[in-house]
């Protein structure tokens, strides 16, 4: 049976930034020609899942057409006990990864079971994380007198857990990718400190640094339609339409570059056709 590859995006601290990146690298891949399955696991807040639930509906009342992904009802697995969810998970997973391209998890900002699986099962790990020291916290520690890097943290034990058995149970590597998500237009200094403490942690624990998403209005007026500026063209714009898209588009393509997944980038050339 074919595998498809996996991709995890994860970081166990919510407001990451998490499940806007796994809908913009979703919509990415698909208008690239990609099939792409969707397990949702954070039950609780499903923004993923709801994002594509949002895509099928105003598509449908707009007579539009484009993409969609084979997405995974996994809302339901919150309603059984941990030992039955993990068993579902897993039937799922089997599942989607034999029928599509892609296989892309979003997981919770917490640890659970399903979370730990997942990661193990990666043949990427995407982590986003804000431009602050907080959400650094749940990849290194910092020393707080000198902010001298100390140690790994938290969530980067978990990837480290998920790719040591890995390479025992299969001899493959799991390739994870850090965002720098969000970026603020100031605070100079304080990025000068974060950028070298991420930097010494990368070769600290092995993963590489790439460019996430700006804070820009665009991504979040599209979330309520399930669009993103990959699917903007003559005949989809749901919102007005302006030259900082085109910003906005090139930070994806710079996204999927930075994920080796440039060759699955949006059509070019569908943006500005939409101005």
């Amino acid at each position: 049976m074919p595998q498809a590859s996996v991709i995890v995006v994860g970081n166990e601290k919510g407001g990451a930034g998490k499940s806007t990146i796994a809908i913009h690298t979703i919509t990415a891949l698909l208008h690239g020609g990609a099939s792409v399955a969707v397990l949702d696991l954070d039950l609780r807040q499903q923004s993923t899942g709801r994002f594509f639930a949002n895509r099928r509906a105003w598509l449908d009342a707009n007579g539009q057409e484009a993409p969609m992904p084979l997405v995974y009802p996994t809302g339901a697995l919150a309603k059984f006990a941990e030992a039955e969810a993990v068993a579902r998970f897993e039937d799922a997973f089997h599942e989607a990864s034999g029928e599509v391209d892609f296989v892309l998890i979003d997981t919770p900002g917490s640890d659970t079971a399903m979370s730990r699986i997942a990661h193990g099962k990666a043949d990427l790990i995407v982590t986003p994380m804000n431009d602050s020291f907080v959400d650094f916290d749940m990849l290194g520690v910092v020393d707080p007198v000198t902010l001298d890097l100390t140690r790994h943290s938290l969530y980067s034990e978990t990837v480290w857990n998920a790719r040591k058995a890995r390479a025992v149970a299969e001899r493959k590597t799991i390739d994870w990718v850090v965002l720098r998500n969000r970026l603020a237009p100031t605070e100079a200094r304080n990025r000068k400190r974060l950028d070298e403490r991420v930097e010494a942690l990368s070769r600290k624990v092995g993963f590489r640094v790439g460019p996430g998403l700006r804070d820009r209005v665009i991504y979040r007026e599209l979330f309520p339609f399930g669009l993103t500026v990959a699917d903007l063209s003559p005949t989809i714009r749901p919102v007005a339409m302006s030259l900082q898209h085109v910003a906005a588009r090139q930070e994806l393509r710079a996204l999927m570059t930075a994920l080796g997944l440039s060759g699955f980038g949006e059509g070019d050339g569908a943006l500005m056709a939409a101005q």
